[in-house]
């Protein structure tokens, strides 16, 4: 075996060099990284292997001026490599035999993969990205199973040339003409593969050709479900379509393709997903999301929302598995309210969903702002944005700040509203393959959704998460307490709940990020507590947040004999804490929450106060500061 790496001493630096010295049958192994080459293959018996996780080696021959790995006669295996053409395919194959395993390929004007003359492919788990064509097998056989295929200009498929592979299991989507092409006279077998979002046609079959397509899922096409012209035969057995145009399968006079329907029953098993078993709902999966999502703090609204979108969901799947009509749905969402309501554990969650009930295939989540789609120049943004949304595809693209992109960045110079207009365009094309969930304040997303006409129509629901309630901040607090290994001692949690009633909320309060923010405040003063103990503190000692003890004072100056408060606490300078009927702030008694009279002065009571000294005692008679960020 031939190890390729850059940095590693003795190995060789190029794969074009492992290659230069490899005997036939030899297995070269590449280590992470971007190789900028283009290999010629011609005649070799070779396998060329990621070291790595696949997607980890990227051959980038997008400037070489020819196909970026090029495989004439012999026979070769690329393992877990991407591969990157330019105006040439990626991967070319004439004559010989090509096996690619878990592979990426994209091209720009050209095929990502060709397979032509004569050649055998055998490709399993191979995603292509990008190019005009995906795939093009002319004159060539071989199989193809549990592929992608999407964001292609022209057709996703082609088969051409009298050519005879076998397609299963594979998925089409997004393609900028037809999903499949098969033309002149050829006799590919296309098997429960999943069709859609094409710019014209899902199937196009021309010009003498004879397929046989079994069990396969049409949709969501601009054009017809399956198209077959004169002259050409076939058969076309157990596959449906739906949300295409009319008729879902047409079959022009004097073709001799047989035409046998689809059961009622459901959709055909078809596409990616169903290459190792059966695509369908995970049942179990989907109670375990949403017990995850009950057992939040609060939120009750957001969740009778969740709740119903996938009701809606679930339902509409076994209307499609019954063979009963089912009408587009958007999956994409807003999401509305102050900051550190559970905004982006909901969208996780609600990702999760739609990939336990078959909706999409990986639930990925994708988390972007402003900076992330937004480019410097004319033609950047559409760029970014677009390279955003494709490698959110499959799963959740979640844009928080949404609002931002359409507020005016200067004179003339903000590319927010491009953002924007390139997201309403891809939302429609692609909303069958990915939920955006964009989110906000209320008033400021508002105004976002006005910033193009066709925007708002993209969503499928609002969702408002309010702030939470003092009683709700405590439960998060003692939650967070909780996971840490912390224990809050009595008399602290009346106090906390005090403070969450009396600090002052606007749309920038932070809610849960102002609960974990006084945690870290109490650990802190608990570490410096601990500190001045003396001795090594116990297990209890170093789990226990406690409220502090007041001190005698002076009458006038509030301070102990010692100089300071006289408080040890856990608790931020300013927290105050109701024991007992009365509120004290660093000794001294206040008014107490919601107008209730704060007792005679001296009463029992007690401080929870930073610890001894001038500044905690100065610190005291301030207002809480909360941080707006």
């Amino acid at each position: 075996m031939l190890t390729v790496s850059p940095d590693r001493a003795g190995a060789c630096p190029t794969i074009t060099d492992a290659l230069e010295i490899a005997p036939d049958d030899a297995v070269v192994s590449i280590a992470p990284g971007v190789y900028p080459e283009s290999l010629r293959l011609d005649g070799r018996r070779v396998r060329l292997v990621a070291a790595g996780e696949p997607g980890s080696v990227i051959v980038d021959g997008r400037a070489a001026g020819r196909p970026t790995v090029a495989c004439t006669g012999g026979e070769v295996l690329l393992q877990g490599l991407v591969v990157q053409g330019g105006d040439y395919p990626a991967v070319e194959a004439v004559g010989g035999r090509l096996r690619m395993e878990k592979c990426q390929a994209s091209a720009g004007y050209a095929a990502a993969v060709s397979v032509r003359d004569g050649a055998r492919i055998e490709a399993v788990e191979v995603t292509v990205t990008g190019g005009q064509h995906g795939l093009v097998v002319s004159d060539a056989g071989g199989t193809v199973e549990q592929c992608e295929i999407r964001d292609v200009t022209d057709d996703g498929i082609i088969v051409r040339l009298g050519a005879d592979p076998t397609i299963r299991n594979c998925t089409v989507g997004a393609a900028g003409f037809r999903g499949v092409y098969v033309y002149q006279a050829a006799r590919p077998t296309i098997e429960r593969c999943d069709i859609s979002g094409t710019g014209d046609a899902g199937i196009v079959v021309a010009l003498q050709s004879s397929p046989t397509i079994v069990d396969c899922w049409v949709h969501d096409t601009r054009g017809v479900g399956i198209d077959v012209g004169r002259g050409c035969g076939g058969t076309i057995e157990g596959s449906r379509t739906e949300q295409t145009a009319t008729p879902g399968v047409r079959i022009a006079e004097g073709a001799g393709t047989v035409f046998r329907a689809a059961e009622a029953g459901g959709r055909p098993m078809a596409g990616v997903s169903a290459g190792g078993g059966t695509v369908g709902q995970d049942e179990r999966r989907v109670e375990e999301l949403l017990a995850e999502l009950d057992s939040m703090i609060g939120l009750a609204g957001v969740k009778a929302e969740v709740r119903s979108l996938i009701d809606e969901i679930q339902v509409n799947e076994w209307r499609r598995d019954a063979g009963l009509p089912v009408g587009a749905v958007s999956h994409h969402l807003i999401f509305t309210g102050a900051p550190g309501t559970g905004k982006t554990t909901v969208a996780r969650v609600y990702g999760q969903l739609l990939k336990a009930l078959g909706v999409l295939p990986n639930g990925q989540f994708r988390e972007v702002s402003r900076r992330d789609l937004v480019g410097q120049y004319i033609g950047h943004t559409a760029e970014k944005t677009s390279s955003v949304f494709t490698e959110a595809l499959g799963g959740v693209l979640f844009i928080d700040e949404a609002y931002t992109l359409s507020r005016a960045g200067g004179a003339g110079g903000d590319f927010g509203q491009e953002a924007i207009d390139t997201l309403v365009k891809l939302m429609e094309d692609h909303r069958d393959q990915v939920a955006v969930i964009v989110a906000g304040y209320t008033t400021e997303m508002a105004a976002f959704l006005d910033a193009n006409s066709g925007l708002a129509s993209r969503f499928a629901k609002t969702l408002e998460f309010e702030n939470y309630s003092p009683v709700q901040l405590v439960d998060i607090v003692g939650r967070i307490a909780r996971t840490d290994e912390y224990l809050l001692a009595d008399g602290l949690t009346d106090g906390l709940l005090e403070w969450f009633g009396q600090i002052e909320r606007d749309q920038n309060f932070g809610n849960a990020r102002e609960a974990r923010k006084l945690l870290e405040g109490m650990r802190k003063a608990q570490s410096g507590r601990l500190r001045a103990l003396g001795r090594m503190p116990s297990r209890d000692d170093l789990r226990t947040l406690v409220p502090g003890r007041p001190a005698r004072r002076h009458p006038v100056t509030g301070m102990s004999p010692t100089g300071g408060t006289g408080a040890r606490s856990d608790a931020p300078t300013a927290l105050i804490v109701r024991v007992r009927g009365r509120a004290t702030r660093a000794g001294r008694p206040v008014a107490a929450h919601r107008g209730r009279p704060a007792g005679p002065a001296g009463a029992p009571g007690r401080a929870l106060a930073a610890s001894p000294g001038p500044a905690a005692a100065d610190g005291a008679r301030r207002r809480p500061r909360r941080d707006r960020g």
